[in-house]
């Protein structure tokens, strides 16, 4: 289906992985509708110093033309419709309470609501939880939430591409992430087997 890729971001830590993904999106102007959770501004702020849409914006590059950002209280925005077209969505960081409220689709937000969207639609949704270690409630949440269709990309790097940096790290999350949106962009080595 054609249409923006809607990319949340909430309470778990992680905010290098939503800054990385969001500046490889604004820089090959992928259309985007952006929804931060209050949770997710904290987080954005206590790891990366950013503490508004402008900061965010400043640290992903600047052009953010193909964008458009939606107030995760709003639940009659866009993202809210499954009439509105879109290419699929993102959590990205995804924290376990958002997991919980996408896998009983208590849509309490605009960001639950998007994911409960894509989910009846049977659109992509890829949730990125970092969370250690997992209590059995937050496997049985991914498992209901991988079984209603979402794909689960836990925020744990390689290390076979023998990362130089934090950066490397990062990038090799958001590859995965990047390739499960079907998008054409190369920010990883990838693994070329052993001969």
């Amino acid at each position: 289906m054609k249409g923006p890729w809607v990319v949340a971001v909430t309470g778990a830590s992680g905010a290098p992985y939503t800054v990385r993904l969001l500046e490889v999106m604004a820089r090959n102007r992928v259309a985007t509708h952006l929804i931060v959770s209050g949770h997710g501004w904290r987080i954005l702020e206590l790891e990366s110093g950013l503490r508004s849409i402008d900061d965010l914006q400043k640290a992903t590059g600047g052009d953010w033309t193909t964008f458009q950002v939606f107030d995760d209280t709003d639940r009659g925005a866009i993202p809210a419709s499954g009439s509105a077209p879109t290419a699929g969505m993102v959590v990205c960081p995804c924290s376990m309470g958002t997991v919980s409220a996408i896998a009983q689709g208590s849509s309490r937000s605009l960001i639950e609501r998007a994911a409960d969207v894509h989910l009846k639609e049977r659109r992509r949704l890829i949730l990125v939880p970092r969370e250690s270690p997992l209590s059995l409630i937050h496997l049985r949440n991914l498992t209901a939430v991988a079984e209603a269709g979402a794909t689960v990309i836990p925020a744990s790097p390689g290390f076979y591409h023998q990362p130089q940096s934090i950066g490397d790290l990062v990038d090799f999350v958001v590859q995965r992430v990047i390739d499960h949106m079907g998008l054409q962009i190369g920010l990883a080595p990838r693994w070329k087997g052993t001969a």
